[in-house]
């Protein structure tokens, strides 16, 4: 009885998990939306300060940058979440289901989550030195960096969220003997 108990309590848990998780990556993915939507009136914005009136200005390229940046590190978890991204299944597609999702839903996602657990460190340990320095940016506006800084490990902390759901999922269908995962 109480086997059974414990078992039951895993999915519930990994829906939680699972929802928590969905919710933030689309989050993510909407402010990522509005950037690129503000990236272009930004980008609209600098061209016709510069060849309209032929009064150019370094703000709106900065911002620019700035924004692609962000919007890069806040779609890659909904993206890696959603299983949208490009896959090279040369191989997988010759495997068996089970090994396939062994593959494709345990050790690729560890495999990522080493890496974004690295990003998100060493992005981590980049943005608390700018602050502690008070490191600011080359250009006329000197824009302090920190927080420009802090959004990549933000970013790839959210990547390391979707992936130890995918990972989640793809031990309890290998559990379960299944070879889609469990949670969709």
């Amino acid at each position: 009885m109480v086997e059974e108990t414990k078992t039951k309590g895993r999915p519930g848990i990994l829906k939680i998990l699972d929802r928590f998780s969905e919710r933030l990556c689309f989050f993510f993915l909407a402010l990522a939306g509005g950037l690129t939507v503000l990236m272009s009136l930004l980008t609209t914005y600098g061209v016709v300060r510069r060849y309209v009136f032929h009064n150019p200005e370094p703000y709106s390229y900065e911002l620019v940058t700035m924004f692609f940046l962000f919007s890069f590190v806040f779609a890659v978890s909904y993206v890696d979440r959603g299983d949208r991204h490009i896959r090279v299944d040369l191989l997988s597609n010759l495997m068996s289901p089970s090994w396939r999702n062994l593959l494709l839903n345990i050790v690729a996602p560890v495999m990522g989550l080493t890496y974004a657990v690295l990003l998100a460190r060493e992005g981590w340990v980049a943005a608390m030195r700018s602050l502690a320095i008070g490191e600011v940016s080359l250009s006329v506006w000197a824009e302090p960096l920190w927080p420009i800084k802090i959004m990549i490990p933000i970013g790839y902390a959210l990547l390391c969220l979707a992936l130890l759901t995918r990972i989640f999922r793809g031990v309890l269908s290998l559990l379960a003997g299944k070879s889609k995962p469990l949670v969709d």
